[in-house]
């Protein structure tokens, strides 16, 4: 898979060209007649991107956000994406996963039952161990080909509901958001589709990753 990259000098500069370029995209659809379908991950990088984005004029009325992952917490509780998300795109339709549910794995299963048959743009970001969406090192859900929608194991002391990859291959575009001096190897990783780390292992999709220089190096 080949990647289309950008870079900017800092976190503010990638920020604001993202939040563009989703929203060029997002008008680029409605502009057909369709519904703009999108799934967007947490972490830290994407949330600048996502109050940027509410400033974009976008039909918000012809917008479907869907969650690439969640962790396993309570609503109000402040890792939760869901609350993240919420915040940022206040006028935003969002497509929430249940991880409030008594039986997680029937919460997968529906999930995977309201995603769309393609997404237009998905947002992902890398961490430094090459993990995304929840899709961790050494996890079983790496393995998880038969199912759109899956649990990881504990991570940082959560679990996550996440996309699995055939989920994340049904992007047209997918969009990595990095930033910082710690994400360094992971990206090398990314840009040369080194399958020893998660991000590496997608299947042929378009990609655009925009970074920051501090995340490129020199």
């Amino acid at each position: 898979m080949a990647h289309d990259l950008h870079v900017f000098e800092d976190t503010a500069a990638l920020a604001s060209a993202a939040a563009a370029y989703i929203a060029d995209r997002a008008r680029g659809v409605q502009a057909r007649g369709v519904t703009f379908t999108m799934a967007l991950s947490g972490g830290k990088t994407p949330w600048a991107t996502f109050e940027k984005l509410a400033g974009e004029s976008i039909y918000w009325g012809a917008t479907l956000i869907y969650q690439v992952d969640e962790r396993v917490v309570r609503e109000d509780n402040d890792l939760r994406n869901l609350k993240s998300l919420r915040a940022a795109l206040p006028d935003a339709p969002i497509v929430a996963m249940d991880v409030d549910s008594d039986d997680l794995e029937e919460a997968c299963r529906q999930y995977a039952a309201e995603l769309p048959p393609f997404f237009d743009l998905m947002q992902l970001g890398i961490g430094p161990d090459g993990h995304c969406a929840s899709l961790i090192p050494g996890d079983p859900v790496l393995s998880v080909i038969d199912r759109l929608v899956a649990l990881s194991g504990p991570y940082q002391d959560t679990l996550r509901m996440t996309l699995t990859y055939p989920a994340i291959e049904r992007a047209n575009q997918i969009l990595w958001l990095v930033a910082g001096e710690d994400k360094r190897e992971a990206l090398a990783k990314l840009l040369a589709n080194d399958p020893s780390i998660p991000a590496g292992r997608i299947g042929p999709v378009s990609s655009v990753v925009m970074a920051d220089r501090a995340a490129v190096g020199s």
